[in-house]
């Protein structure tokens, strides 16, 4: 089976090399068992040597873009600094992309990767994840592209994405399984010490308020939301603080920031919750009245629809291991 990594000029190494590393891992894993190596894996970049990070680094290419191999899986990584420079840098990788995934081939974009594959064409009316920190200009650029809010890996019609940062680990070790099994990826997933069922990246979401919009009304209850999370706010009451409608601030409020009124609001506090149980050693009930709850339940199911697992699991897995 051949693998091929693309290597854009200016693209994460980490991500051009945790791909390498885990596919040659599995293939010594196979090979101690006397098994024959499952992957064929080809760095492929425009020439041969690529600047990647910024110049930072370099990597030394397999193939050429100029001579592709044909390949069953190719993989895009993260792409590096100023977004709309590096595409026009890398477009010539565009049309091979095009082909591959025309001829067979599954495609999984790490991260930012996504924004090189959207440019194909091949993820419209699709859905696919990225970095959260990149929700917004992915939104702006590619409106009929259907990004997943929190989604670790999202898999649309053979064409695969992960989240941010770490989360390429689990997209990788998704593939592992895919085309080995799933001992294969728990084995690699204890080697390289990656948790393997994680399903979303909420949990390491740093809210911010997406403020990059025009709507001087909707700034103002963002700025007084994020001051008074700790009180019970309702849209109606909010409605009547700029004056408006309860329907038009709506849908001003979810042009204007991607969330309703109602879930910015829970967004909001659940930061504050996180925060508050990260760094103080209020328990998870003192915490809850502090950002204007009252009912356990209405707060544990609101704080896992956005970190992913309950305040009791969070407060474990973050607190403990620094108690």
């Amino acid at each position: 089976m051949t693998v091929t990594i693309l290597t854009p000029k200016y693209a994460v190494i980490q991500g051009i090399a945790s791909a390498q590393y885990l596919f040659k891992t599995i293939n010594s894993f196979l090979e101690s068992e006397g098994q024959p190596a499952k992957f064929n894996i080809n760095l492929m970049g425009e020439e041969t040597i690529v600047p990647v990070q910024e110049g930072s680094f370099q990597v030394k290419t397999d193939v050429l873009l100029s001579e592709p191999p044909k390949t069953d899986l190719l993989i895009i990584p993260p792409i590096y600094g100023n977004m709309e420079d590096n595409l026009q840098l890398n477009k010539n990788f565009i049309p091979y992309i095009q082909k591959a995934y025309k001829e067979g081939a599954k495609i999984a974009s790490l991260c930012t990767g996504v924004f090189l594959l959207a440019e194909t064409g091949l993820l419209d009316q699709k859905k696919c994840s990225t970095h959260w920190a990149f929700y917004n200009l992915f939104k702006e650029r590619y409106p009929h592209i259907n990004i997943v809010d929190g989604g670790i890996i999202t898999v649309d019609n053979g064409i695969y994405s992960s989240g941010g940062a770490n989360s390429i680990w689990n997209l990788l070790l998704y593939l592992a399984e895919k085309y080995t099994n799933r001992e294969m990826a728990i084995r690699a997933s204890k080697y390289f010490a990656i948790d393997i069922h994680r399903n979303n990246q909420a949990t390491f979401t740093i809210f911010e308020g997406q403020k990059n919009h025009q709507d001087e009304e909707v700034k103002k209850l963002q700025t007084f939301v994020e001051k008074n999370y700790n009180a019970k706010l309702s849209v109606d009451e909010l409605s009547e603080m700029v004056a408006m409608s309860r329907r038009n601030i709506e849908r001003r409020f979810k042009k204007a920031t991607h969330n309703t009124l109602a879930q910015y609001i829970q967004r909001v506090k659940v930061e504050a919750a996180k925060k508050l149980i990260e760094s103080t050693r209020k328990n998870i009930g003192e915490v809850m009245l502090e950002v204007g709850y009252n009912d356990e339940k209405s707060f544990r199911n609101i704080f896992k629809k956005y970190v992913g697992v309950t305040p009791i699991d969070y407060k474990n897995k973050f607190v403990a291991l620094y108690a």
